[in-house]
């Protein structure tokens, strides 16, 4: 007997459309997919867009929606007991991905100038709640995190609780890098990426600094990254058309019990980004011959040690860098840091600030 739900997307913004219709023309296998979202007009036009593009290419869709607010207590139990998915991708936050592209306030100063950590608690919120829930129902479900997983699925597994991986991010410079590579085969690309090595590739190539990832084909390390993917040219804004097709080969390959390799973020809750292998059932790190996990753990997590947000093995969430001087600067209580178990609590004094910076000019 087919599954009610396949893959359960959360979320109705354009990252959980991209995700729906790019399933919608990819799976060739019969595939049951549910988007559910607190937007009633925004799911209506999703599933309209993702059936008319499953018409077109001839894909055998099975598509359903939900309107549910994650933000109400039990909402996202319910739904997960009633539709129990092989998999669940999460789409959903509360803080848009947008806001590396924004500016004219104090707020949007702030993550210009601290860094993508300063949402992490608004980024790892509605993941937590879903992955709690998830648990308390003993699903066996794969819940994949596309809200910022380099440090938000840290926050996640520090509670105890189940996230699998994060798609986009890393995922993003891997399948543009690979786009350029030539030969029949092509080489075979492993990478170490921290999010905050793609920012040189949104600039002009002239204009492109700092650390690039660290890049191997066919198991020989890039020496000049920035020079081998010159021609790779990312947006100032979230590049969707690539990370939210990211993870789409993945959770095809989840939902139909097939092995996959690739690239993601957070596996496991580790700190930055990796190269991956899917097999059986199970996720494990597929890192270069001479590499070992705790080498390219430690290389991730060297990013957010200088600017950003570490979740210590206490359970401590501190922040480091530039990130802590401008949150000290606006509120020396959150600059602290917090345990990761008082994420909610965390959250809401984070939303009473950020919405006093957001009615502050920058």
């Amino acid at each position: 007997m087919a599954r009610a739900c396949d893959i359960l997307i959360f979320g109705s913004g354009s990252f959980a459309q991209r995700i729906a219709c790019d399933l919608a023309s990819t799976g060739r296998e019969p595939i049951a997919v549910t988007i559910a979202g607190r937007n009633a007009a925004r799911l209506a036009w999703i599933a309209t867009a993702a059936r008319a593009r499953a018409h077109r290419f001839g894909r055998p869709l099975d598509l359903a929606t939900y309107e549910v607010d994650l933000a109400a207590a039990g909402a996202a139990g319910a739904l997960l007991a009633k539709l129990e998915p092989a998999v669940i991708m999460q789409a959903a936050s509360v803080q848009a991905g947008a806001v590396i592209a924004a500016g004219g306030n104090a707020w949007t100063r702030l993550v210009a100038e601290g860094g993508l950590s300063a949402t992490a608690v608004f980024q790892a919120l509605l993941t937590a709640r879903i992955a709690r829930a998830t648990a308390d129902l003993g699903l066996n479900s794969s819940l994949i995190n596309g809200c910022f997983p380099d440090v938000a699925n840290g926050i996640v597994t520090g509670m105890g609780l189940p996230v699998l991986c994060g798609i986009g991010n890393i995922a993003i410079l891997a399948h543009a890098f690979a786009g350029v590579l030539c030969g029949d085969p092509r080489p075979k690309l492993q990478m170490l990426c921290h999010y905050q090595n793609i920012t040189a590739w949104r600039r002009a190539q002239v204009l492109r600094f700092g650390p690039p990832p660290r890049a191997w084909l066919d198991g020989a390390e890039i020496d000049d990254v920035y020079a081998r993917f010159a021609a790779v040219q990312l947006t100032p804004e979230p590049v969707i058309d690539i990370s939210g097709a990211s993870g789409v080969t993945l959770m095809l390959a989840m939902a139909h019990g097939r092995d996959w390799t690739g690239h993601v973020p957070g596996p496991m809750g580790l700190p930055g980004g990796y190269p991956i292998a899917w097999k059986g059932g199970r996720i494990g790190l597929d890192l270069p011959e001479g590499l070992d996990r705790e080498a390219a753990m430690a290389w991730n997590l060297q990013f957010e040690a200088r600017n950003g947000l570490v979740v210590g093995p206490d359970g401590r969430a501190r922040y480091a860098g530039r990130l802590h001087d401008a949150l000290k600067a606006e509120s020396p209580d959150l600059a602290v840091g917090f345990d990761v178990a008082d994420l909610e609590q965390v959250g809401q004094a984070m939303g009473v600030l950020r919405d006093r910076l957001l009615a502050r000019r920058a």
